[in-house]
């Protein structure tokens, strides 16, 4: 059974910081990409980053740019991102997702993805 599951969700205020986690299982993930995304409440889910199976690539959606570090584990099945600087609209339940993709995952599916339950990410002003 394919699992991702994430951890590191909390609450925090303004201006601190988390290191969102999220482990794969299950299934070999050669040649996956893996990253993040984000759901606030109302809103549409947001892409928020992206590494490349290697790690020598790595995207990052504008609002996270310069805040946001994603990273890859040596196992290859693991994903974190350190998340600095936060504010409150960054407040939102964070998904760990596994795909094929890479450059593109954050506009486009395919039948080959996988995600995780999500974790909730608070940040307080």
């Amino acid at each position: 059974q394919v699992q991702l599951v994430e951890s590191g969700g909390g609450s925090v205020q303004a201006g601190g910081s988390l290191r969102l986690s999220c482990a794969a299982s299950g299934r070999t993930f050669s040649g996956y990409a893996m990253g993040w995304f984000r759901q606030a409440p109302g809103k549409e889910r947001e892409y928020v980053s992206a590494i490349s199976w290697s790690g020598d690539s790595r995207y990052y959606a504008d609002s996270v740019k310069g805040r946001f570090t994603i990273s890859r584990g040596n196992a290859k099945n693991t994903v974190f991102l350190q998340m600095n600087n936060l504010k409150p609209e960054d407040t939102a339940v964070y998904y760990c997702k596994a795909s094929p993709l890479s450059a593109t995952m954050g506009v486009a599916d395919t039948e080959h993805d996988y995600w995780g339950q999500g974790t909730q990410v608070t940040v307080s002003s």
